[in-house]
């Protein structure tokens, strides 16, 4: 059957759709190279989604992490409020909003994610060091719900127009959690020091800015396993490339988990630890094949 040609109003929509998610690509390859990874063993739908949830949750985290002006809270806001309305119009000028906006509609993405990570987002400009309560709440709207945009995205990667909106069971959507928590939680240890020094805040409760024992680190260990464990087991409730990019994404953290393991308090307050682009690559192949082989 012969389908009539785009008008120039849909070529120009689609010209506008293209640039916004080009514009959400380059922000994750500017910015992560381990999750930038991952996402290239997705389907082409799948990973301009994951760009464009990667790119609205860098974007705000730049506005309180990097910017942190006197109008860092008003620029969030403004951000929310764009993100907002995009949800209700599918447009907005900002190329970055626009395309996640285009993912949100149609994988689901709404309130329940977006509400949570902009409290947590709004809790770095003015909380710096958290008790257990309100670590865990920034966990939450910080990685979880995070978590929970990336498995939105993996279940309805191949949603046509006119279908329901695929939504996970509840251990699945426990292991996407925690998924996300043990990322945030690497992360932060990475940036440790730099948090620290530079931002002078500390995620981790009972972690005083700039000081690291060997039993809070083994604690903080710990607590990362176990939510590795979780997210592992979770891991057939997604679909086969999903399932694949998540294990090659796990894998990369894993390793930055073991190194850290071994690493003194002293260093890991010290200094970045990094995985060369070599074992990168390595531990990527291997969760792959291994993955590809329990599923054959």
């Amino acid at each position: 059957m012969q389908h009539a040609a785009p008008t120039a109003d849909e070529r120009a929509h689609r010209l506008y759709d293209a640039t916004a998610q080009r514009a959400s690509r380059a922000v994750l390859a500017g910015y992560s190279t381990s999750f930038g990874l991952g996402a290239r063993l997705l389907g082409e739908r799948a990973r301009k989604d994951i760009e464009a949830v990667y790119a609205l949750v860098r974007i705000a985290d730049e506005i309180v992490d990097t910017h942190r002006g006197p109008d860092a809270g008003e620029l969030l806001d403004e951000l929310e409020a764009q993100t907002a309305r995009a949800l209700v119009t599918g447009y907005s000028t900002n190329l970055v909003v626009h395309a996640f906006a285009r993912t949100a509609r149609r994988t689901g993405i709404g309130a329940r994610e977006l509400d949570p990570f902009f409290e947590s987002m709004r809790t770095d400009l003015s909380v710096h060091v958290h008790d257990r309560a309100s670590y865990e709440r920034y966990v939450h709207g910080s990685a979880e719900v995070v978590g929970l945009m990336c498995l939105a995205v993996f279940l309805n990667a191949e949603r046509r127009p006119g279908d329901p909106v695929r939504r996970a069971d509840a251990d699945t959507e426990a292991g996407a959690q925690a998924l996300g928590a043990a990322f945030q939680k690497i992360n932060f240890l990475r940036d440790l020091g730099d948090d620290s020094a530079g931002l002078g805040r500390s995620y981790f409760p009972g972690v005083e800015p700039g000081r690291l024992s060997q039993a809070q680190l083994d604690g903080i260990l710990d607590e990362i396993g176990a939510d590795v464990r979780r997210a592992r087991e979770s891991l057939p409730g997604l679909p086969r490339r999903a399932r694949c990019a998540v294990a090659a994404t796990l894998g990369l953290y894993e390793r930055l988990l073991d190194q850290l393991a071994h690493t003194p308090p002293a260093e890991v307050l010290g200094r970045r630890v990094r995985v060369t682009t070599p074992r990168k690559l390595a531990v990527v192949a291997q969760a792959v094949a291994t993955e590809l082989r329990g599923t054959a």
